[in-house]
């Protein structure tokens, strides 16, 4: 089928296509064409099918109104729901996302950050893995507007948006104290990234400050690379070898899935034999019996503010010290606990 052109719509319409030119690129004011004229050759436009070459307006304009988004797993609830938000708000501003994961692969992280470049994006929402440090560094020599989310380098001198996870933590840790509970595990995954180094020394410091000894032996990390079934099993197996622990706290959302199918193996009743508490939120923490306690991270609030300073940092209107955008979390109590 043939693609429609500019000359195709300036024909039927009866005008020149400078003119249809001029009224689909927003210049109809400024070449005095009548409103008449221009609203006639736009609906024109969309009834006969016209979309712009974006390879050519990219050309032309030097901006592809894309960007480009990199999170860890876009199949992950959290990240999925950022993604919606960050492509919402970007479409109501005139840009499309392209979406990416990078399994908290370095390798993959950076291939993908050099596919994107030669996709001509304008700009990358990125949540790194820890050896994208370097190919991010390069973005933003090549003047590529880059914010970071969920986590953040201290060394690179990048936008970013984070949420208080050691505040976070230590609510979480604090509640469980306040409740009577003492013997709390704490169960995270053993990847070397500041957030998750930021929730394990909130979990320490709640219990330090308490006047409650840290026991390493209550805290367990799990290979990010494992399956499902093993870590299930291994968490399983960590709790049945501390039969002291008297609650748990797990520092991602889909550690506690893993976590509530461990406990249901062990047949512990919660919160009668065991109390839960998770890092960020899921559908399944809602609809479970009893609902399970939740640190709420402000994803919509995250995203928002993302893609503003991206859009900022685009058109060189991003200040300095709107550089590191810290959110609050909110502790949302149910029956877990």
């Amino acid at each position: 089928m043939k693609r429609v052109s500019i000359k195709d719509i300036a024909k039927q319409a009866g005008v020149a296509p400078s003119t249809v030119s001029f009224v689909l690129n927003g210049k109809a004011k400024e070449m005095r064409i009548s409103d008449k004229v221009a609203e006639d050759i736009k609906a024109l436009a969309k009834e006969i099918g016209y979309y712009p070459n974006q390879t050519a307006v990219s050309l032309r304009t030097g901006k592809s109104k894309i960007i480009g988004l990199i999170v860890e797993d876009i199949s992950n609830v959290f990240f999925a729901t950022l993604a919606k938000y960050i492509e919402d708000k970007a479409y109501s501003l005139g840009y499309r996302i392209v979406y990416c994961s990078t399994e908290n692969d370095d390798e993959k992280g950076n291939e993908l950050i050099k596919m994107l470049l030669h996709q001509q994006v304008d700009a990358f929402l990125i949540t790194p893995s820890k050896g994208m440090d370097k190919q991010i560094t390069e973005l933003l020599k090549r003047g590529k507007p880059v914010v970071l989310m969920d986590r953040f380098f201290p060394d690179i001198n990048v936008p970013y948006v984070i949420v208080q996870n050691f505040r976070g933590v230590k609510t979480g840790i604090e509640h469980l104290l306040q409740k009577g509970y003492s013997k709390i595990a704490f169960i995270t995954v053993d990847l070397d990234q500041i957030q998750m180094h930021q929730r394990e020394k909130g979990y320490r410091d709640a219990l330090n400050t308490s006047g409650f000894n840290y026991a390493e032996k209550l805290t367990l990390k799990l290979s990010f690379k494992q399956s499902a079934e093993a870590s299930v099993m291994q968490i399983a197996s960590f709790i049945k070898e501390n039969p002291e622990i008297d609650s748990v706290f797990f520092a991602t959302n889909y550690l506690g899935i893993f976590g509530l199918e461990s406990i249901k193996l062990l047949e512990l009743s919660i919160p009668k034999d065991i109390a839960v508490v998770c890092f960020d939120d899921h559908d399944i923490f809602r609809l479970y019996t009893p609902g399970i306690t939740i640190i709420q991270q402000p994803i919509e609030e995250i995203a928002k503010t993302s893609i503003e300073l991206l859009i900022k940092s685009i058109t060189g209107e991003l200040a300095a010290e709107e550089y590191r955008v810290f959110k609050d979390t909110t502790l949302v109590i149910r029956g877990s606990t």
